[in-house]
């Protein structure tokens, strides 16, 4: 007994009990108006959850900005009545200013992630792009911050303050620029790391491969042709 082929398009209208229709039209009329709205609808929760995230690791720069003036070491210098010059030719106090910001933006930037990942579970490009930006942000800020509330930047006024001879504290600030992307690389890693070992995992191999046919529903399956040939 021959197995029945399928009837093409040109042989007349199809059954409209078939649950599977090769040559049907999809449902929905295939004006993709609903798949349209749930993608506007996806990218603005993404980008809500981008500016939130941001939003929140910018305000956090002023609690680094403060713990970096705190903990920083202070750089003495002293002046001769013509100029100022360290008080410690070798001493490594400028250099423990941006060893202590690395520091901190790296306990940042393991809190930040592991918090972000507990808060945003699911994921998602907005988390990654608020989370590298609002980082960013908040390393600027905590860096400005410190600047701006620690010793005074003008050398020459606070000299003639404290007198030929005797030691002050000089200017804080960061020599090495490059630590202010020290927190978005330790917040993005530490992010990565938590949504591999406990995101949400992929559907198993065999539900995957399972052909299925957008609109018109899953495949037959073998059993049936076999039950049509009988």
């Amino acid at each position: 007994m021959t197995a029945p082929t399928p009837s093409s398009p040109h042989d007349g209208p199809s059954r409209p009990d078939s649950p599977f229709d090769p040559w049907g039209t999809p449902p929905g009329g295939g004006d993709g108006k609903a798949a349209e709205a749930a993608g506007r609808a996806e990218v603005a929760r993404e980008a809500a959850d981008a500016l939130r995230v941001a939003a929140v690791l910018t305000a956090a720069g002023v609690v680094l900005g403060l713990l970096w003036l705190w903990l920083a070491p202070r750089v003495p210098v002293v002046s001769d009545g013509t100029a100022v010059y360290l008080r410690n030719s070798e001493g490594e106090e400028a250099a423990g200013a941006d060893g202590t910001f690395v520091l901190l933006a790296l306990g940042f930037g393991a809190l930040s992630g592991a918090a972000v990942f507990l808060a945003r579970r699911r994921g998602g490009v907005g988390v990654a792009i608020g989370l590298a930006a609002g980082a960013v942000l908040g390393s600027v800020l905590a860096w400005r911050l410190g600047v701006w509330l620690g010793p005074g930047q003008d050398l020459a006024a606070r000299a003639e303050e404290a007198g030929e001879g005797e030691v002050f504290d000089g200017p804080l600030g960061l020599r090495a620029k490059g630590a202010l992307l020290v927190w978005p690389f330790a917040a993005l890693a530490a992010h990565l790391a938590l949504t591999g070992m406990f995101g949400p995992r992929d559907p198993a191999p065999e539900e995957a491969a399972r052909p299925v046919h957008p609109g018109w529903g899953p495949a037959p399956r073998a059993g049936g042709e076999d039950a049509g040939r009988a």
